[in-house]
């Protein structure tokens, strides 16, 4: 994107989290001010009745609320005891948290391919990249699919793979946390779903924050007791190796109150994206949502012939219509990652995405006539 291109006009925001805080007004004050008040900071209460509404919205018996949706992926792996030796196998085509907290814990992510129409985990491309974990002499022990841009993951056809090959499935539903898989919020899907409460996420604090969503009781117990240092009885007495990673009362306190206009926001979101397709369609590649599953639309991303993406960023912005690449590296391609593996074959689509993909404004109070302005621009740019 060309940074240097000023606008002609007024620029539109690309997620207006400012018409949210506007909505929700003394809403949102009262409930800090509550915070405030009793100074309960950690663990204050608005925590636990945060963490039984997250469960509830989804149909999880449980939440369990950490600092951040990192944390949350870090957690579970924790507490599965993934480790050196260890393969993890995971998209390329994601933000860099997926296999950020595998490295860190010293295990190997092993990239697979994704569907060229998701954007999401490519199964037979996960086949190939459990065989490549086990040629190298790693033990697949995982597997992370990504619901990105907040289309859910082909969970019909994973999960299967997954049991074959006796890997455990933790969803990253970082984007994807509010949408729906044949009749199912994710949460309810994986045997664990982690997801974050970053700012421009759909369901997002005033900071940072993530949460675990899973059934089995006995995995609740240990991320309890691993994100408060592995404790415990008490928090002196440390039964394991665990780290700092508390959701704050604070951001609980604004979560219960956005969760509460969540289900409306989703809704227009899904309108908002309605209306993009209708308008881009015979422009550019609009995404596709697979019969049963509804997105939750963290992004609006639409994919462009190559050498096309620059261009059209700096007309956009030329106009105040501001656009994200996601991703213009994907992780096999950073400097931190590509020494890791990718699976049998290569990932050529992970690639080509990341030199087609696109991102428009998207945000639950993306009003039409506003929206109109984005699509009559991008028509514009991309006229012969």
């Amino acid at each position: 994107m060309n940074q240097s291109v000023r606008p002609s006009v007024a620029p539109i925001p690309f997620i207006d989290v400012g018409a949210q805080r506007r909505r929700l007004g003394r809403a949102i004050d009262d409930a800090i001010t509550r915070v405030t008040s009793h100074c309960q900071f950690i663990q204050g209460p608005e925590v636990a009745e945060f963490e039984a509404r997250l469960a509830e919205f989804c149909g999880a018996r449980y939440a369990v609320g950490c600092a951040s949706g990192t944390d949350a992926l870090m957690l579970v792996l924790m507490a599965k005891g993934i480790g050196p030796g260890d393969a993890v196998i995971c998209p390329s085509f994601t933000f860099c948290a997926t296999a950020e907290v595998v490295v860190l814990l010293g295990a190997t992510p092993v990239f697979a391919d994704v569907d060229a129409e998701t954007f999401n985990l490519n199964p037979a491309s996960v086949k190939r990249a459990v065989a490549t974990a086990r040629r190298m002499g790693l033990s697949p022990k995982a597997l992370i699919p990504v619901d990105l841009f907040g289309l859910p993951a082909d969970y019909d056809t994973l999960l299967p793979v997954a049991k074959d090959e006796k890997l455990f499935v933790l969803d990253d539903a970082a984007q994807g946390f509010g949408a729906t898989y044949k009749g199912r919020k994710l949460g309810t899907i994986a045997p664990a779903t982690a997801t974050s409460f970053f700012p421009a996420k759909p369901l997002g604090c005033y900071g940072d924050g993530g949460a675990v969503l899973t059934d089995d009781a006995e995995l609740v117990e240990v991320l309890k007791s691993l994100r408060v240092h592995g404790q415990g009885t008490d928090k002196y007495d440390n039964v394991r190796i665990g780290m700092t990673s508390r959701l704050d009362t604070i951001q609980a306190a604004v979560l219960i109150e956005k969760l509460k206009i969540f289900a409306d926001e989703i809704e227009a979101r899904d309108r908002a994206a309605r209306r993009y397709a209708d308008g881009l369609k015979d422009v550019a590649i609009v995404p596709a949502v697979p019969d049963g599953l509804t997105s939750i639309w963290a992004q609006y991303t639409i994919r462009l012939k190559p050498g096309v993406r620059d261009g059209l960023a700096t007309k956009l912005k030329a106009q105040g219509v501001p656009t994200a690449i996601y991703y213009p590296k994907p992780l096999h391609r950073l400097e931190a990652y590509k020494r890791f593996p990718v699976a049998d074959n290569g990932i050529p689509t992970t690639d080509q995405l990341a030199e087609e993909v696109i991102s428009l404004p998207m945000h639950a109070y993306l009003d039409a006539t506003t929206q109109d302005r984005v699509i009559e621009a991008v028509r514009a740019a991309l006229r012969p």
